[in-house]
């Protein structure tokens, strides 16, 4: 089952995931420094930051993957399996 985040990022068009994305980054950079300099009350919301930032990183590559070309796709796919033989 997906999550509530998780679907609520497929309503947002690219350039508001990438706007999201900066967003949480700076925020996570904020979180990491505080929590060196004095700590913090509840030091997980670090984590799901971090967790935050992978799931836009996902949707935004989806949607590359999506837009691409069969020979983009192909392309890949060459890509992939010749990083698997080695």
């Amino acid at each position: 089952m997906a999550s509530k985040k998780f679907l609520e990022l497929q309503d947002f068009s690219l350039e508001e995931l990438r706007a999201e994305l900066d967003a949480i980054q700076s925020e996570y950079k904020n979180l990491k420094f505080d929590n060196a300099l004095k700590g913090l009350d509840n030091p997980l919301i670090i984590r799901d930051r971090r967790k935050d930032i992978a799931r836009l990183h996902t949707e935004i590559r989806r949607r590359e993957l999506e837009s691409s070309t069969p020979e983009e796709l192909a392309r890949r796919t060459k890509i992939v399996a010749r990083r698997r033989k080695s």
